[in-house]
């Protein structure tokens, strides 16, 4: 009684430790799906630009459809050009409010041990692949990305019946890349 602390194994320590030191939504999920003695490397998730990039396609093909509502009756603005002109602007706010969810539900995670992919806005999707099962980590060439300076990391394993999977859209990738090829080779060595 007398100052006795039940000893905890480092990982149940880290995960006593967790919520109470106010963590973020990255060590409340890495403490769920880490193993015995795996250490944590790097933990990141997209950057903001994630959001505006997943929506462009979808904002150009709406203001190309609103234009084309426009042009139909001449090139004066009525009412009517203004109801598209509000659709349009509508349905991209809906895209860049699902582009936002996208990537709060994201997570990158390099442990020791593997690396792993959470994402998903209703159920989360996970892709977790053992670092000496790892066939190669490219960065993908993405003009948009690059222009921002930007990028992704595709991981490719070497099980051909699994679906390869990426970090998308990460600051500084040319250094993230080279930590990721580093701990696959410590991993595989």
């Amino acid at each position: 009684m007398s100052g006795d602390v039940p000893q905890l194994h480092p990982t149940e320590e880290a995960a006593a430790l967790t919520p109470a030191a106010g963590a973020g939504l990255a060590a409340l999920l890495t403490s769920h799906v880490l193993r015995d003695g795996e250490l944590v490397l790097l933990t990141l998730k997209p950057s903001l630009l994630f959001i505006p990039l997943q929506s462009l396609r979808f904002a150009v093909i709406a203001a190309f459809f609103a234009l084309l509502g426009i042009l139909a009756n001449g090139h004066h603005i009525d009412q009517g050009d203004r109801l598209h002109i509000e659709i349009a602007v509508v349905l991209v706010a809906c895209r860049l409010m699902v582009a936002s969810l996208q990537w709060m539900g994201r997570l990158y995670v390099l442990t020791d041990q593997r690396i792993l992919r959470l994402a998903g806005v209703f159920s989360t999707d996970l892709f977790d692949c053992p670092l000496r099962k790892v066939a190669e980590a490219r960065l993908t060439d993405n003009v948009r990305e690059q222009l921002l300076g930007l990028g992704s990391i595709e991981i490719i394993p070497c099980d051909d019946r699994r679906m390869p999977s990426g970090w998308q859209t990460i600051a500084h990738p040319k250094r993230i890349h080279a930590k990721v090829v580093a701990a696959i080779t410590r991993a595989k060595q």
